[in-house]
């Protein structure tokens, strides 16, 4: 292997290329920074919130502009696969949902197969499949247009939020995305809300079926899924939930509905005004928008106003709805990566500070309204959220990296709200030392046997994540070292971030791998949860020496690429298995370079791998000082890749500086 002295960049020491490569692409990343001081990146999932949308505008009469007509249409034709369809990210293969959902998008907006190549080849490959076995978010949605039977829709009883919540499969143990996405659907599945049926939807009718609408048994289809989307199959017990609810809701009185209607839509109506109509995602806040219209509500109109908020929009690639909202994610990241060289971010005075300024504005310094509590919410009171503060959904390693952040920044913050952030960090600690996102864990991993959803798994609950806990101790080690944070806790705190800090350092050793990675979950994937894991680690002050922080060196070091950078497939997040990427990543090689750094891996072999990676990072890099766009970094529930389009250039600028901080 080569020595650090053998690696040149042509015309330049490694060490003057570093230099240079870091200063430009810090350069890029303040021309990218908003006016209200932060730095944010799209989220990019798939076609489908896009379909969701004007669906949602077609049902409640809203239509939409030329240019957003335009947009959407344009965003059809950047999403769709070579075959016609569309998948769940723009590296799966094409799925019956998002594929007929587009179409009918598509259809709504005017277009037909005769006069657009995209709707025309998406049909084509509807021909070749059976809209009939499309998932159950599928039917539903179908259902609410009158394009499926409501018979043939798995039952979502709004009843079951009148259950005791002390029964573990009250939805209030369900992780929170979910329990608000069937809360808006069992709002709709109670009503059976169909919008009219208009011409477009009786052409419909005739396009996406092989047999006449009216002569389709859709109950017979109930439980069929296309193999295309299935990941998540409905086992025995969930099958048995499916047949008792449907048997039950033949005897419930109606009145019991009316009840249970009244209470979803209060509950409903929590979540729209907490949020400012922003709602926790996407997701649920047009399902909000179809139950408020079905309802009659006044409230509709600001509901749908609040789905702005996930949008973004351009002539090249039209309209999109973000995964996620990251104002506060990516600014907080971007702060530390430029201040991890040894300048501490000093020749940058103007960038650093307007983005600390907006992460002192970002904190959430109010509580939920009055009674929160009935609606399942906890305390939102010192936290950041993904996004913006006005969304209203604090999470814990948004919380632990924004005050990892504001270190750079020591006279920014109150002692008050510093000690409200430690404060909300703590109360996401789990029983087994981790950490979770939003909530601490509620429900128990058996509820995943009852997962509806078929396209995801590990959806149903919170859980204890490697990345959070790493997040989290990281910021409540800071408790232990001079500065504003400890500064602003007195000894009962300081006390008990101590024995977070250790119990969660447990935690993140019980999950590492014999081989020495960690997997991750919200990245990919072993190549993430090694960095999380391995800092993690070293924040609750295990030494570079410790056996657990070698043996997940030694795996880094054993997945490097012969080029020098690290490259991992999405694929392997679907059944826990390292699975290499046919390309290199600049980003995953920024976080492999990243671990190795902080964990000192500067023998010989060690500086030779890491010094190979920096030079692979100096010359991929474009001469606008970006880095260029390859395959998504992040994940969800096993199967949906996320880009976040901000991390090609804020893990790279935070691996140039701490290799400069080596030297």
């Amino acid at each position: 292997m080569p020595t650090a002295a053998a690696i040149h960049v042509p015309g330049k020491s490694l060490a003057a290329a570093v230099a240079e490569a870091r200063k430009r692409a810090i350069q890029y990343l303040a021309s990218e920074q908003r006016p209200n001081g932060c730095v944010v990146g799209e989220v990019v999932w798939c076609a489908i919130l896009t379909s969701q949308y004007v669906i949602v505008s077609h049902i409640v009469g809203q239509p939409l502009s030329e240019t957003r007509r335009r947009r959407c249409l344009r965003a059809f034709a950047w999403f769709q696969n070579a075959d016609g369809g569309f998948g769940l990210h723009d590296e799966s293969g094409s799925y019956l949902f998002v594929t007929t959902l587009a179409y009918v998008a598509m259809r709504l907006l005017g277009v037909s197969p005769a006069d657009s190549a995209v709707c025309r080849h998406a049909k084509d490959w509807l021909d070749q499949h059976d809209v009939r076995r499309i998932p159950s978010w599928g039917k539903l949605w179908l259902a609410m247009l009158g394009l499926y039977g409501w018979e043939g829709t798995n039952p979502v009883p709004p009843e079951i939020w009148l259950l005791p919540p002390s029964l573990p499969i009250h939805p209030s143990r369900y992780y929170c995305h979910t329990r608000l996405i069937y809360l808006a659907f069992g709002t709709l599945y109670g009503r059976r809300a169909t919008a009219p049926i208009t011409p477009i939807v009786l052409a419909l009718r005739s396009e996406l079926y092989r047999e006449p609408f009216e002569q389709i048994d859709f109950g017979r289809f109930r439980s069929e899924i296309a193999e295309t989307d299935l990941y998540a199959p409905p086992g025995r017990a969930l099958e048995t939930a499916y047949t008792a609810l449907t048997l039950t809701e033949h005897v419930l009185p109606g009145s019991l509905r009316e009840k249970a209607l009244d209470d979803a839509l209060d509950r409903i109506l929590f979540e729209e005004r907490s949020t400012n109509f922003y709602c926790i995602s996407p997701v649920n806040g047009m399902l909000n928008v179809l139950a408020l219209h079905f309802a009659g509500r006044p409230e509709r109109d600001r509901a749908y106003a609040g789905v702005d908020y996930w949008i973004w929009e351009d002539d090249d690639r039209g309209l999109r709805m973000g995964g996620a909202s990251s104002h506060t994610w990516d600014t907080a990241f971007a702060v530390q990566a430029v201040c991890a060289a040894p300048d501490g971010g000093r020749p940058f005075p103007e960038v650093v500070d307007r983005m600390t300024g907006f992460l002192d504005r970002a904190q959430v310094r109010d509580e939920l309204p009055d009674g929160w509590e009935r609606y399942f919410r906890t305390s939102t009171r010192g936290g950041w959220c993904f996004g913006s503060p006005e969304h209203r959904w604090p999470v814990s390693d948004c919380a632990a990296e924004a005050l990892l952040a504001l270190q750079h920044a020591p006279t920014k913050v109150p002692a008050e709200w510093l000690r409200a952030g430690v404060e909300f960090v703590l109360a996401r600690q789990n029983a087994n030392g981790g950490f979770s996102s939003y909530e601490p864990q509620r429900g128990n991993p058996i509820l995943e046997h009852v997962n509806p959803s078929e396209m995801y798994g590990n959806c149903m609950s919170e859980y204890s994540y490697v990345e959070c806990t790493s997040s989290d101790l990281q910021a409540l080690s800071l408790a232990a070292q001079p500065g504003p944070v400890a500064a602003a806790l007195d000894a009962r705190l300081i006390r008990q971030c101590r024995d977070a800090v250790a119990r969660g350092a447990r935690f993140i050793a019980s999950r590492q791998r014999d081989d020495g990675a960690w997997p991750g979950f919200w990245g990919i994937n072993y190549t993430y949860g090694t960095l999380f894991g391995t800092a993690g680690l070293l924040a609750a002050g295990r030494p570079t020496s410790d056996p657990a922080v070698v043996r997940a060196g030694d795996w880094l070091l054993s997945h490097q690429l012969p080029g020098g950078a690290w490259g991992e497939s999405w694929v392997g997040c679907k059944d826990d298995t390292y699975v290499p990427h046919r390309e290199a990543q600049v980003t995953q090689t920024a976080w492999a370079l990243m671990a190795l750094l902080l964990s000192r891996r500067l023998d010989a072999p060690g500086r030779a791998a890491i010094d190979r990676g920096m030079k692979l990072l100096v010359d991929q890099q474009e001469t606008h000082g970006n880095w260029p766009r390859q395959s998504g970094a992040g994940i969800f529930f096993n199967t949906a890749l996320l880009h976040y389009e901000l991390y090609r250039t804020v893990f790279p600028i935070w691996a140039l500086g701490l290799w400069q901080r080596s030297h």
